[in-house]
């Protein structure tokens, strides 16, 4: 039950097992399953369907789509995943635009915004770029013509990021960051309602960056945390990590 309750009703039998394994408790993944279920307990689970939040300029050109749906990665800033959505309060709506390193799974850049604007995936993509000092790394996003403006080409062009695109509205084209936002609803946005913009801002910035990246454990990644998984990889010497500390990203955060 701690378990359950630690990652507050959102994990299901899979990774409650992996969590006791870690503890040093050996157990199978259906006992987990019954017990569950004998103590009326379960994980949460996605909702299907995606929200389409892509507006293109018909006057602006696409990048290419280096990517053609192939989420792959050998190492990390390689290859980010970019997208935007937007988090309903009281107040009206909030918007939030992410960057995810697709080796790790890890959200690397984040940025609020009251309007879905060009600066909003630029703050996004400049935190990115601060805190993991990327070499030619690829940057795949949707359509939308905050990522097709001008601004956002040339801030690409000046920091050596080779910007891709997918198509519009096919949520498979950008699917990594479409399951994130999957996840963030489904754990978070879903189960919550707040009376201002700086209580989701809050709640948001503290999923990220003090459960999804540092403690989370994704299925993809061998059910370790983006940051046990980068971890892991660095004391073997296979990569190097540059980590920022959580006292510095409020900066990204547009007003």
């Amino acid at each position: 039950m701690t378990i359950y309750h630690t990652s507050d009703g959102t994990y299901g039998r899979p990774r409650i097992t992996v969590e006791l394994a870690d503890l040093g408790v050996r157990v199978n993944h259906k006992r987990v399953g019954r017990l569950m279920r004998e103590t009326g307990i379960k994980g949460v689970s996605r909702r299907r369907g995606f929200v389409i939040t892509t507006h293109r300029n018909k006057r602006d050109r696409p990048a290419p789509d280096l990517v053609q749906r192939h989420f792959k990665a050998t190492s990390i800033n390689q290859l980010w995943v970019a997208d935007m959505t937007y988090i309903p309060t009281w107040a009206g709506f909030l918007y939030l635009a992410v960057v995810i390193d697709v080796f790790s799974r890890k959200v690397v850049g984040w940025s609020f915004g009251e309007t879905m604007t060009a600066n909003l995936v630029i703050s996004a993509l400049n935190m990115a770029l601060i805190t993991r000092k990327p070499g030619k790394v690829i940057h795949h996003s949707d359509q939308g013509s905050q990522y097709t403006s001008v601004e956002f080409g040339k801030r690409c062009k000046e920091m050596g990021v080779r910007p891709s695109m997918g198509s519009v509205g096919d949520a498979y084209d950008n699917a990594m960051a479409e399951s994130f936002f999957a996840s963030l609803e489904c754990e978070l946005i879903d189960r919550r309602s707040w009376k201002n913009k700086t209580e989701a801002r809050l709640a948001i910035f503290t999923w990220i960056e003090a459960w999804y990246n540092p403690i989370r454990r994704h299925s993809g990644l061998g059910y370790l945390s983006p940051n046990n998984f980068e971890r892991k990889l660095n004391e073997n010497n296979q990569i190097a990590i540059n980590f920022i500390p959580l006292s510095q990203v409020e900066t990204f955060s547009i007003p």
